[in-house]
């Protein structure tokens, strides 16, 4: 049984290696994203002049021979005779042209050409003729003098050359023309180790742009989620804190609240048996209604009010047995508004404060009311004290408790909800929470 192995150094090398290049091209990438357009055009000029001195630096500035095949076709040469060559050719005689020499030199006359007759045979004169025929006086044409002694037959034979000459050379061109149609010339040219440094550059500064017009959106992008996530996470983790500290309040009923009333209940008792069995039957109200909802309010974040009315009425019943005929108190909410949501433990904590700071420092007490109402559309439960006022109390406070508040209403609903505090015009103090009005969905009566 064979068994057949692999050798994965290869691929591991690659993907290394594709994986760094990958690395390096997202960071170049977010660099020109983090750099203005200003800053990356200066830098390109630099580049660009950089590159420039660098194409003339030893050995990019050394060359190499390089040899290429010119394919272009080359140029034709058309050889086109002269009127004295295609006089000569003729024998002296072409369509309308006389050409003679004679011991008086060259003469070059037009005549009218024969209407039907064949061109006679061209014939040179001899030096023994006299003189050709003159011409009429009014044909046209051109007269070359010989100096005095030149023999007529020597010029005769030096044109004669010359045409050799002239027709020799134009078929040799001709021939040449016809042979090089079409062939490859090569050709020699001389190049610099460098010469491809400048169009690199530029196509290198042209796909950096691409890249930072391409990337800037999506660095953008997964900029902003990452902020929205380090705010989500932030503001999840205040919100935790927050629900730790209601927790806090809601796990215990504050330890002098508790002592104070065990203490009246056992006064009672020897002095007023029904008094303390009324006390005492308020603060289980109390106890039942505040301890088992502890996690059901952590769990939902908000309640309905009839809920937490139902904890106010037993505390506002005992603190009415204690403080006797020093404290009067007044809830009205309409049965509609029991089912509209509240965050748990807030008004238990106003009530609270009022009672604390603004009537128990009062010798004679004074009126604690608690009201609900629907103002633009939104749910605003009001406390309201007729005490020694706000912040004028021998026990002011610290003011935890509301700055708690503000904070949890922030978390819970942003700017949708706010607490103002305000002073009526017959004294003590007036607070107001406002949440968005949500009837809740699960209400139990």
């Amino acid at each position: 049984m064979s068994t057949e192995t692999t050798n994965p150094t290869g691929a591991g090398w690659w993907s290394r290696a594709f994986e760094a290049c990958r690395r390096a091209f997202h960071a170049y990438a977010r660099w020109l994203v983090s750099i203005s357009w200003k800053r990356f055009f200066i830098l390109s000029l630099l580049l660009i002049i950089s590159m420039a001195i660098l194409h003339d630096v030893p050995p990019l500035s050394w060359t190499y021979t390089e040899t290429v095949l010119d394919t272009s076709p080359p140029k034709r040469i058309k050889a086109v005779p002269s009127r004295a060559h295609r006089a000569v050719t003729k024998g002296g005689s072409t369509e309308g042209v006389d050409i003679s020499i004679d011991e008086r030199g060259v003469r070059i006359t037009t005549r009218p050409a024969p209407a039907s007759a064949p061109a006679p045979a061209a014939s040179m004169p001899t030096p023994a003729a006299s003189a050709a025929p003159e011409p009429p006086a009014s044909a046209p044409g051109i007269t070359i003098s010989l100096p005095p002694g030149v023999d007529a037959q020597g010029v005769k034979e030096a044109v004669d050359e010359a045409r050799r000459e002239l027709l020799a050379a134009l078929e040799e061109v001709r021939q040449e023309a016809s042979d090089g149609a079409g062939s490859e010339q090569p050709r020699v040219i001389r190049v610099k180790y460098g010469e491809p440094l400048m169009p690199l550059t530029m196509w290198f500064i042209l796909f950096s742009i691409i890249i930072k017009i391409a990337y800037k959106g999506k660095f953008q992008a997964e900029a902003k989620a990452a902020q929205a996530t380090e705010v989500a996470e932030s503001e999840s983790l205040k919100r935790q804190v927050v629900e730790a500290r209601m927790a806090a309040m809601q796990a215990q009923v504050e330890p002098h609240f508790l002592f104070n009333t065990l203490a009246s209940i056992e006064h009672l008792i020897e002095t007023d048996p029904a008094r303390a069995g009324k006390m005492q039957r308020n603060l289980i109200a109390l106890l039942r209604a505040s301890m088992p909802s502890m996690r059901e309010a952590n769990a939902q974040g908000a309640r309905d009010l009839g809920r937490e009315l139902t904890m106010i009425r037993p505390y506002l019943e005992i603190l009415k047995v204690r403080m006797e005929e020093r404290l009067k108190t007044e809830v009205s909410v309409a049965d509609g508004l029991l089912s509209a949501e509240f965050p748990p433990m807030m008004l238990q904590s106003l009530v609270e404060n009022a009672i604390k700071h603004g009537l128990e420092p009062k010798a004679d007490g004074g009126l604690l009311s608690v009201r609900a109402e629907i103002v633009h559309g939104k749910l605003a439960v009001t406390v309201s004290d007729t005490g020694v006022g706000f912040g004028k109390g021998p026990t002011a406070g610290t003011g935890i408790g509301l700055s708690n508040i503000r904070e949890r209403l922030a978390l819970l609903y942003g700017n949708k909800a706010s607490l103002s505090i305000t002073e009526p015009a017959g004294g003590g103090t007036s607070v107001t929470i406002t949440v968005p009005y949500v009837a809740h969905a699960n209400t139990e009566s």
